[in-house]
């Protein structure tokens, strides 16, 4: 009975598919937040912004295809990337945290920095905020919602997922091509069994995450950094 409760339960989560409903609540110029990277081990941390500026406008073919940026297969992200930077009628920023600022300030703070860049880089200053998560920052002259689930939900929190982990994933590629031995180009910098054997035995890059304790420990027992 469990087991097939929880396959139900993956169905119908395979089957949401974010809508405007959420955005129509609020009035003036609503934006959807998503950040990608809190828990890799190396690279930045990622947010995205986006804005339809008007939802009417929209193609159903697009509506029906955006959706949590997890949920799609690379291909398809960047299918969809293309066509949400492209979109006339839409405006998107993106800010991001570097590895420095994430041991200096802590993961969470830092990624509540790179949603600020992110809302900052868009072209126009949005009334209300809808940010995928639990915990959320807040911002000068608009209000902001934390929304559990948001990219299942909102399907601007859904178009900023999709930006956030593109532009991740292309700066982890470019990362790669410096330092191919720890494989970001497919792991992204999560701690994979590659990653891990790669990091015992080359060492620590300047891209690591020091603060992450599985860094922090091998810096402590073998200090070899390349």
């Amino acid at each position: 009975m469990n087991e097939c409760t929880l396959q139900d339960q993956t169905y119908k989560e395979e089957l949401l598919v974010p809508t405007f409903e959420l955005e129509s609540t609020f009035s003036g110029l609503v934006c959807g937040i998503d950040e990608v990277g809190r828990g890799p081990w190396a690279g930045p941390v990622v947010a995205a912004s986006f804005i339809f500026l008007d939802p009417p406008s929209l193609s159903k073919d697009l509506q029906h295809t955006v959706k949590d940026s997890k949920k799609l297969s690379p291909t398809k992200r960047e299918e969809l990337y293309h066509k949400l930077v492209t979109l006339t009628a839409a405006s998107h920023g993106v800010g991001l945290a570097s590895v420095q600022e994430i041991d200096q300030l802590n993961i969470l703070k830092a990624t509540f920095l790179a949603m600020e860049r992110s809302v900052t880089a868009l072209p126009q200053r949005p009334h209300t905020c809808l940010i995928d998560g639990k915990y959320v920052p807040s911002f000068p002259d608009m209000t902001t919602h934390a929304v559990i689930k948001g990219d299942d939900v909102s399907l601007s929190i859904a178009a900023a997922s999709i930006i956030a982990k593109v532009t991740r994933d292309r700066i982890m590629a470019d990362l790669a091509k410096q330092y191919p031995m720890y494989n970001w180009q497919k792991n992204a910098g999560y701690g994979t069994a590659e990653h891990q054997k790669a990091l015992r035995l080359y060492g620590v890059s300047p891209h690591h995450r020091k603060s992450f304790a599985p860094i922090r420990k091998l810096l402590e027992t073998s200090p070899l950094a390349v």
